[in-house]
């Protein structure tokens, strides 16, 4: 049996940040995680390779688009092994990385799943079924989410993937069916699109991206419909069923075939809490009707033993926001003045346009009551974005009217994510519109048009003209 001060179940971008900063702070900490090595979902299963994928297939438009401006290449040969080693070298040097810091900050890593026989314990099984027990004084919970996977979607067939399967890229589908209109279908959708697959996407709601602002989803839209064999709103799928020519998908919705047969499905709905079968129920740790663990302000649990960051404390289900959630627990483990108060979490969505926001959408806004003025700026009115060829993208703003503070921010274009943290910074410093207009953006860059959106919120911005109507 061990004994730490402090251990942290579970080495996602939750876990490790937690057992670093804890270690900085000079604790002796254990991190237990379940995986082969470090990094979580995230960096193994989910952000990190699907973003190496998506820079292949952003290669591929571009090299297809070039054409438009007077250089064109001969199709591409796909290496689909070549492509997979790629992903897999980018996943293990950060996931090495991850565990060259743990051995220079001193902290313990350990390979086994973690179930908690109380409130204090930990049993420990390794890989190879050798168990056994560690003791702690805290513990930061840190394990994460898994894909939502329907029980009737579940057939017993590999052809029916989840995001995990999906990223395996095992083959290129001649034809792929997309179960779901969200970032996670849409970002693979994309992939399999540019490497040649015909992509069909089915979302129940009316449109995709459900929850982000139109203004922002419509130009995306449009160009997906161009890469995607078709686009199905208002549709779901009733049922899933294995033949030798394929997966057959029964399909509910206005103007689409009832049946249609795919050699491959990717059920990408939404992600579901990792908090059952790992002891929670042997703790104080109170669980709610979602399966999150309930924590206040601080990260703290019900039982006093237990702090929980990351997808497993709540929505949004982001890994920027589970790192934040760490740095706030081991400073409130080290007694200091902490908590949670972040007004502008971003949100991004890696497609291409990429999609971006943070603090309140227009809608949220309308639908609180919240006074506001929105703002949008075109990027076909973007100096950058002529440069690119790129210019159905959109920034746009949401300003409270008497002292002009911004409320939230979005946008729409390649590089959004990046652009993002201009705007979150603005939001949570009460930036006003005036301070971002009067800040000087480097010119050329599309960086310029939250600077020319927020001009419009008290005068006209230089690159855009909207006439306004005589009293």
């Amino acid at each position: 049996m061990k004994h730490a001060q402090l251990v942290v179940l579970g080495g996602g971008p939750g876990g490790y940040p937690a057992a670093f900063a804890a270690a900085d702070q000079g604790m002796q900490v254990i991190l237990v995680d379940e995986g082969t090595q470090p990094g979580g979902v995230c960096l193994n299963r989910g952000c990190i390779p699907s973003k190496a994928l998506l820079h292949v297939a952003k290669l591929i438009n571009e090299s297809r688009e070039s054409s438009e401006w007077g250089v064109t290449f001969q199709p591409p040969e796909i290496d689909i092994d070549k492509l997979r080693g790629f992903k897999d070298k980018v996943v293990g040097s950060l996931c090495g990385g991850i565990e060259g810091l743990c051995k220079a900050r001193g902290v313990e890593l350990i390979k086994a799943r973690g179930t908690f026989t109380n409130s204090t314990t930990l049993e420990l099984k390794a890989a190879n079924g050798t168990t056994s027990s560690l003791t702690f004084d805290k513990c930061i919970v840190a394990i994460g989410s898994i894909p939502t996977m329907p029980p009737f979607f579940d057939i017993g067939d590999d052809r029916v993937m989840d995001s995990t399967g999906a990223l395996e890229l095992k083959d290129v589908p001649e034809k792929l069916l997309v179960v779901g209109g969200g970032y996670i279908g849409l970002e693979m959708g994309s992939v399999y699109a540019a490497l040649g697959s015909a992509v069909t996407v089915v979302e129940m709601s009316p449109f995709l991206l459900p929850g982000a602002d139109r203004d922002l989803v419509s130009p995306l839209q449009k160009r997906l419909e161009h890469q995607f064999s078709a686009i199905h709103v208002n549709t779901k799928v009733a049922k899933l069923t294995a033949t030798d020519a394929g997966i057959v998908a029964n399909l509910e919705g206005e103007g689409v075939d009832p049946e249609m047969t795919f050699d491959r499905v990717l059920i990408s709905i939404g992600r579901r809490p990792n908090s059952r079968n790992c002891g929670l129920e042997n703790t104080k740790a109170e669980i709610d009707d979602k399966g999150f663990i309930k924590i206040d302000r601080n990260q703290r649990t019900a039982d006093p033993h237990l702090m929980a960051v990351g997808d497993i404390a709540g929505e949004p289900m982001l890994a920027h926001k589970a790192t934040r959630e760490a740095k706030i627990a081991v400073e409130t483990l080290a007694g200091e003045p902490a908590e949670f108060d972040n007004i502008a979490i971003p949100a991004v969505v890696f497609t291409d346009p990429e999609v971006a926001w943070c603090g309140i959408t227009e809608t949220e806004a309308k639908a609180k009551g919240i006074e506001h003025s929105t703002h949008r700026f075109p990027w076909a009115a973007s100096g950058r974005a002529q440069t690119l060829g790129r210019t159905e993208g959109i920034t746009k703003i949401i300003v409270e009217p008497k002292h002009q503070r911004v409320l939230g921010i979005g946008m729409v274009g390649p590089g959004a994510g990046e652009m993002i943290a201009e705007a979150v910074i603005a939001i949570e410093m009460g930036a006003t519109a005036r301070d971002l207009a009067d800040s000087i953006h480097a010119h050329p860059t599309l960086s310029e048009t939250v600077m020319e959106a927020a001009e419009s919120a008290f005068g006209q911005p230089t690159h855009f003209f909207r006439p306004t109507r005589k009293k």
